[in-house]
């Protein structure tokens, strides 16, 4: 394919940040495309009268097609007042940015993709608008003309108000307008596999024109009969978008009714900062994602650049480039699903540079973690009339596959709520295990809301029903009308046999996710897992080794050891996330990272947290300390005027006896503390502990200040002087 060439015209506000973030994308991926940047926007309104220079015209006509960011536009009195003052004594007359380019290029088709990327009920359709006539071709008018009076003049209002106090605005459909938008539609429809076209316009109300409409929709149509058709009333098609868009097609309306309903799916997907589009037209284009210039963000690094990306893919497309396109979009959808780097509009945290930069990871094929989810379900389990195993133990064996469940859900015996928590983990998670509510009575709704979170009817397998009476038959149970439920999956499922009860189970692959729905028994489920694990995730990779870097700490807060280990992980470039486990008095840190990194990142972990470091395995450290004393022989003797005994006591336990039972040496511990602003049975403030250690070497003395929350600092006296004591022999031999 030959080199192709880009016209880049950032704009104004966000339009040049969020174009800056997403155009490496193109180089990423290796694409033969000459990028030239032009201008257009305010700031050249203001300064050379036109928001379109001629030069940029030049750079338009020679280019294969325009990426536009966002431009601002103002009404025309405050567009006259920002221009220079040399430039105002012509009074130029200010034209958008946008209408310019559709009117001079002829766009006569917006394109609104609308794509469920942050998981749920799938859906993908697109809204195409028409962009030169319906209700915004221009006949418009603040007093009605002499010569259209007479077709108002019958009306109550205008006979009311007169001629002077009447406006007017025309809504004109041409065949040649309708013909070439319908067949836009038909044939975006034909080449995406969409099965319908649906016309939104207002039949019921606008009857002569829509009727009109709808003769052009059944002539075009007869060109694609493989293609469903209809035309339904615009209130009512915004409604379904917002109930069932996975209903939808191709929406093709006229001007205004494609304006509202175009934005209405932006908000459908989840906001405009998802939202690409272009405009096409026979002899030009331009790709522009739709958020708007948004000046009051611009410079902030809040903006959202996903729609920039899902607009460079429209580009891509355009161009020639199906692959690249796909891959930009499966890499826009894996980082909202996983929502780890995401703009604040998408509830997260991340710069408008760190979520572009996760995109073009995704579309770089950087090894991401796989995640599951299981819902375990039954009426029995809310109440806990019944231990919810299942979910331990598929979580363990998900893991050990090397898939960790991200989210458990346990609901009851309800089709909306099944429905809702499989919906939320669809395009999100690489594998739903959905188990229990599989039965023959009529409270098992399971299949129900399996099959309505995926938008599939159920149907009946004959081959999973004569297991059924094959099961029953062999042990004598007779066969009621009402076991044939436990034949209903939803449309499409590939049936997975139980071999050691009645009900079977399925799996259905959607959107990159495997939904896997079984049956409740332990005995049942569980192997019907683990044959699944072991031979029907092929698609998913074998997890990468990894070694564990543990860290468990004392005297340090959780969020301050998270901002160290995090900045740490992140110089290191290791692509991992920490883990951290708060559990009173510790904080440990774990980070799972490939083996060539483990040393060099435990040896930068201890250099960050080496103060507050206790073990590097799972004990505590009073385990540590007894350990320490076992192996060299020691007594000890506690003077402890804090836990009142505790401390010798838990120390006590942990220990094994010595051989002869009589130790070679010892070393002794006073442990104290002073209370600042509350005391021993009056909890506020804080408590400083102070430990002294005497071996025959000069004494050795630990100290650590810490809120006195509660009772349970005494706790942490007793986990504080160990750590201080074998700290203490550690550093005489180290």
């Amino acid at each position: 394919m030959r080199s192709k060439t880009v016209a880049v015209l950032p704009g104004d506000g966000i339009g040049p940040e969020v174009l800056d973030a997403a155009l490496p994308v193109i180089d990423d991926l290796g694409l033969p495309i000459t990028l030239e940047h032009g201008d257009i926007g305010w700031e050249f309104w203001r300064t050379e009268g036109n928001p379109v220079p001629e030069r940029t015209w030049d750079l338009i006509d020679r280019s294969d097609a325009v990426l536009l960011g966002a431009t601002t536009s103002k009404p025309g009195r405050e567009a006259l007042a920002d221009l220079r003052p040399h430039l105002r004594e012509r009074a130029p007359q200010y034209v958008s940015p946008i209408i310019q380019l559709r009117q001079r290029l002829d766009l006569f088709a917006n394109l609104r993709p609308v794509e469920n990327h942050l998981g749920g009920t799938p859906y993908r359709f697109c809204v195409v608008r028409e962009n030169t006539e319906g209700l915004y071709a221009g006949l418009d008018w603040d007093r009605v003309p002499e010569e259209m009076w007479p077709l108002l003049a019958d009306h109550p209002n205008a006979r009311r108000s007169g001629r002077g106090a009447t406006t007017a605005s025309v809504r004109m459909l041409t065949r040649h307008g309708l013909d070439r938008i319908l067949r836009f539609a038909f044939e975006h429809a034909r080449v995406h596999g969409h099965p319908r076209v649906t016309l939104a316009d207002k039949p019921n109300v606008l009857r002569q024109s829509s009727a009109y409409a709808r003769g052009r929709l059944e002539e075009i149509a007869a060109d694609y009969p493989e293609i469903e058709y209809e035309i339904l009333n615009v209130d009512a098609v915004a409604l379904w978008m917002a109930r069932r868009p996975e209903r939808f097609g191709v929406i093709v309306a006229e001007n205004m009714f494609g304006d509202i309903l175009s934005d209405l799916g932006g908000g459908v997907m989840g906001g405009l900062g998802l939202a690409p589009s272009a405009n096409i037209g026979e002899n030009g284009n331009y790709f522009e994602p739709v958020h708007g210039s948004a000046p009051a963000l611009a410079g902030t690094g809040r903006a959202n650049p996903l729609a920039a990306f899902l607009t460079i893919g429209l580009l891509l497309e355009h161009l020639g480039f199906g692959e690249a396109a796909g891959q930009v979009r499966d890499a826009v959808s894996h980082v909202t699903r996983r929502r780890d780097r995401v703009t604040y509009d998408l509830g997260g945290t991340a710069t408008t540079t760190q979520c572009a930069a996760s995109v073009r990871d995704a579309c770089r094929a950087v090894p991401r973690a796989h995640t599951a989810a299981v819902v375990t379900i039954g009426d029995e389990l809310l109440r806990a009339a019944l231990e919810d195993s299942n979910a331990g133990e598929a979580s363990r064996r998900l893991a050990a596959r090397g898939v960790p469940v991200r989210v458990r859900h346990t609901v009851g015996d309800d089709e909306a709520a099944i429905a809702d928590a499989v919906r939320a983990s669809i395009g999100r998670d690489d594998v739903v295990v959905v188990m229990g509510g599989l039965g023959p009575t009529s409270d098992d709704v399971t299949r129900v809301g399996v099959a309505r979170a995926l938008g599939r009817p159920l149907e009946h397998r004959e081959e999973a029903w004569q297991g059924v009476v094959e099961r029953l038959t062999r042990f004598g149970v007779a066969v009621h009308e009402d076991n044939r439920r436990q034949a209903r999956f939803p449309e499409g499922a590939e049936l997975l046999p139980n071999t050691n009860g009645t009900a079977w189970g399925c799996r259905l692959d959607v959107q990159g996710t495997t939904v896997v729905m079984l049956p409740g028994p332990p005995r049942e489920c569980l192997p019907m897992l683990d044959a699944l694990l072991r031979d029907g995730l092929a698609h998913l990779p074998l997890p990468e080794p990894v070694v564990t870097v543990f860290r468990r700490t004392l005297g340090v807060i959780e969020a301050d050891a998270a901002a160290a280990v995090d900045a740490l992980v992140r110089d290191m470039g290791l692509g991992v996330k920490p883990a951290y486990r708060w559990h009173y008095p510790y904080v440990d840190v774990r980070i799972d990272c490939p083996p060539d990194g483990a040393d060099e990142l435990a040896k930068r972990l201890d250099d960050a947290l080496g103060a507050y470091v206790v073990t590097g395995r799972e004990r505590t450290a009073v385990q540590e300390l007894a350990a320490l004393l076992d192996a060299r022989g020691l007594a000890l003797d506690a003077a402890d005027r804090v836990t009142g005994g505790r401390f010798a006591a838990e120390l006590a336990a942990a220990r094994r006896p010595a051989p002869d039972g009589t130790p070679d040496g010892g070393v002794s511990v006073t442990l104290g503390a002073t209370w600042d602003g509350g005391g021993p049975e009056d909890h506020t403030g804080t408590v400083r502990l102070l430990c002294a250690v005497r071996d025959g070497a000069p004494e050795y003395t630990g100290e650590l200040t810490v809120p006195n929350r509660g009772p349970e600092v005494i706790t942490y006296a007793v986990h504080f002087a160990a750590w201080t004591l074998a700290r203490r022999l550690v550093e005489e031999t180290a």
